[in-house]
């Protein structure tokens, strides 16, 4: 399974879900909180250490800051364009990430509102 691990006590981080869910080409990630049981267990059995990042386990990989924007975005409607910012240095790319990141909790977020087949996709039971 493909995941999208993100922080489930962040609004923001809630409406990029929402946003994922809404421009995603074809159902292809399933959605825990990094709070999670089966959030935390992905992190110990990939070794992610910084759990304060967006985690894409994507074939069998782990991926987190702006690596792990990338390859959401590879799966959504019309975004999948950004991958032009691969050619961008990581070390830049995951500077504006963190800046992003760093204030991610006084940014504009949206309740999330799932369907019945989106809410089969998460795996939040802690």
């Amino acid at each position: 399974m493909n995941f999208v691990l993100f922080d489930g006590e962040c609004g923001f981080c809630q409406a990029n879900i929402q946003f994922i869910l809404r421009f995603e080409r074809a159902p292809y990630f399933h959605f825990a909180s990094l709070q999670s049981e089966i959030g935390q267990a992905l992190c110990e059995r990939y070794n992610i250490i910084d759990r304060t990042s967006v985690v894409v386990i994507d074939q069998g990989h782990a991926y987190t800051e702006s690596t792990a924007a990338l390859k959401i975005a590879k799966h959504l409607r019309y975004f999948w364009l950004c991958q032009i910012f691969v050619l961008v240095p990581r070390f830049l790319r995951d500077a504006v990430y963190e800046l992003v990141a760093a204030n991610r909790k006084h940014l504009p977020g949206a309740c999330l509102v799932l369907t019945a087949s989106q809410r089969e996709r998460f795996h939040d039971k802690r």
